[in-house]
């Protein structure tokens, strides 16, 4: 996995000899192409990857504003009511539930058309087949830069197979590594998880070894060697196998030039896109085609937004951090001794922020001194806060405009979706040097990078400041045993820095960790209650701070809980994964 010469190279010459220089999001709809418009040549074979493309930036398939709905980040409803009929939420998802079946589907439309790509690409270059299922290396030159498409079609191939295997029937899915031609060819027996691990790697290796370190600034948005070498880090990971989870991601933190952005808050901004933060994004266009509603696979824009935003900013409003969430934004401890907490207000004083630049920058919360949509939290009263003490900001444009609503009175955006970022391979780095909490030798060198995604937010640092590249921050000095540094991880530092980000990242840590039914029990229990908050004009507007316990007055209306029916209903064989569709179940005789 050493960084190769012919992948710098590689990097320099794609602009001037396959692609164009406009932006390859620019060509024609890929919903629209047909037949004619695959394999036949070099440029066909560029749009039929473009129609790959697509099919990622396709809402249901990452399907974030559906995912975090089933783990524990995510409060659905308002703060004191939640949610009755939220499948997801509740835990009574079932094989019919539309959800589950749209992204089925968007998943295995792009298997499909990636492995158009695939068998048109050897159409064109039937010179290389042979070797290719030999596993033969060709070595990249400036006379086969083509391969870059096949390194493509694969990393797509083995990646959209990864979300279906980390997401339905306990891993047992189907493999498709060909173009189905017949109705009998759709109709594929499910693979043992083994065999699609080692299909999916097999994939991921091959476009690790094919795709170059970076793209010209016109093709910005192709996937990368380094973003196969992350996927293949979580394939292991995933499955407790920390050593070889450990050697692809210190690959990519060490072989492909990523750095954490200056500001936590960068990585989600539309003019900061495609940072050196950014391993795997999904492109997103605001170049609207009016002939598409939002909700159509063909729009090349984002309506995530609406969410997590409420009316007032043209989103639905209910999805907000939950409580144990919120609380520890609330609370997250900061540097005092780093400039970037203090600020100067109206008066002239220099004062300490209220929140930490992490919190500020993930959620908002009635008290913060951060504008939301260029006003101050508190000026939007009970409009904005009445039962709901907080919101996320990530994924939209508080900070530039005053509503996400468009000329067209829709809310939609071309702010692009990081799906890996170098923050999230550090942590995931951390737990594997500690092997998961059983490795005392790797506690120091774990604290390093989780220190290193801290400092970037000006937070207290954890540890001992004797072993830690921040001698002069903040400590706390606490000595960690690596059990404790990896609850840190799960509880702490994961969901701060990541929340309602990726392929349904918290899901999927908590399902391998083994503790999802215990932490649905242990929030249920948790008890909280809101007050009133005073704004300095003295205005009061309730249920707008939130605290841990009972309301001290016994005025139980303020008192609040959440997860309670997450925890009743909550079965692993049920709930881990979603089943099969029942609309594939039916369909294919291999699930019946």
């Amino acid at each position: 996995m050493k960084k190769k010469l012919y992948k710098v190279i590689l990097g320099t010459l794609l602009a001037s000899s396959m692609w164009s220089c406009q932006s390859f999001l620019e060509e024609k709809n890929p919903n629209a192409l047909n037949s004619d418009d695959f394999g036949s040549t070099p440029e066909q074979l560029n749009s039929s990857l473009t129609a790959v493309y697509s099919t990622f930036k396709e809402k249901s398939l990452l399907n974030i504003v559906n995912e975090v709905r089933r783990d524990d980040i995510c409060f659905v409803g308002t703060q004191s009511f939640p949610l009755v009929g939220d499948q997801l939420y509740h835990k009574t998802y079932n094989s019919a539930t539309a959800t589950i079946a749209d992204k089925w589907s968007r998943i295995y439309k792009g298997i499909f058309r990636a492995n158009q790509t695939i068998a048109n690409y050897y159409k064109v270059y039937p010179e290389e087949f042979e070797l290719d299922e030999k596993g033969e290396e060709i070595p990249i030159t400036e006379d086969n830069l083509h391969r870059v498409v096949l390194g493509q079609a694969r990393f797509f191939r083995g990646l959209f197979h990864f979300y279906a295997y980390n997401t339905f029937n306990n891993g047992r899915v189907v493999k498709f590594d060909f173009v189905p031609t017949a109705e009998q060819d759709f109709y594929q027996a499910p693979q043992e998880p083994a065999a699609m691990r080692e299909f999916i790697r097999e994939d991921l290796e091959f476009a690790m070894k094919n795709l170059p370190i970076s793209w010209a600034e016109s093709q910005a948005g192709r996937v990368t060697a380094g973003a196969a070498s992350a996927v293949l880090g979580k394939t292991y990971l995933y499955e407790g196998d920390y050593e070889n989870a450990a050697l692809y991601f210190k690959d990519v933190i060490d072989n492909y030039g990523y750095t954490l952005t200056t500001n936590y808050i960068e990585n989600f901004r539309e003019e900061s896109e495609f940072n050196t933060e950014s391993i795997l994004e999904v492109n997103y266009s605001s170049n609207f085609n009016t002939e598409f509603n939002i909700n159509d696979d063909a729009s090349t824009s984002n309506d995530i937004v609406r969410g997590f935003v409420t009316r007032t900013f043209g989103g639905w409003g209910t999805l907000q951090p939950s409580f144990w969430l919120a609380l520890l934004y609330k609370n997250e401890p900061i540097d005092p001794t780093d400039p970037r907490n203090y600020y100067v207000d109206e008066d002239g004083q220099t004062k300490v922020r209220p929140y930490s630049l992490r919190a500020s920058n993930s959620v908002v919360m009635i008290d913060d001194i951060v504008p939301y949509y260029q006003s101050l939290p508190y000026e939007y009263g009970n409009k904005l806060f009445n039962q709901k003490q907080a919101y996320f900001r990530k994924y939209s444009r508080w900070e530039t405009r005053t509503t996400e609503l468009g000329d067209d009175n829709v809310a939609r955006s071309g702010m692009n979706v990081t799906v890996i970022r170098l923050a999230d391979i550090y942590l995931m780095y951390a737990e594997a040097l500690i092997k998961g909490g059983t490795d005392e030798a790797g506690v120091n060198e774990a604290l390093r990078y989780i220190n290193k995604v801290r400092y970037r937010s000006a937070l207290e640092l954890i540890g001992p400041s004797s072993v830690s590249d921040y001698s002069g921050s903040q400590h706390n000095e606490q000595t960690y045993s690596a059990q404790e540094l990896m609850e840190h991880l799960m509880y702490i530092e994961r969901p701060l820095e990541l929340a309602v980000e990726g392929h349904a990242i918290r899901w999927l840590d908590l399902r391998r960790w083994g503790v999802i039914g215990d932490r649905f029990k242990d929030l249920a229990q948790r008890k909280y209650h809101v007050d009133k908050y005073v704004t300095p004009d003295n205005k009061n507007i309730w249920a707008s701070v939130l605290y841990e316990g009972e309301d001290p007055a016994g005025r139980t209306h303020l008192n609040r809980v959440e997860f309670e029916t997450s925890a009743q209903n909550y079965v692993p064989q049920l709930h881990d994964y979603f089943p099969i569709p029942s609309v594939e179940s039916a369909a294919n005789p291999y699930f019946n």
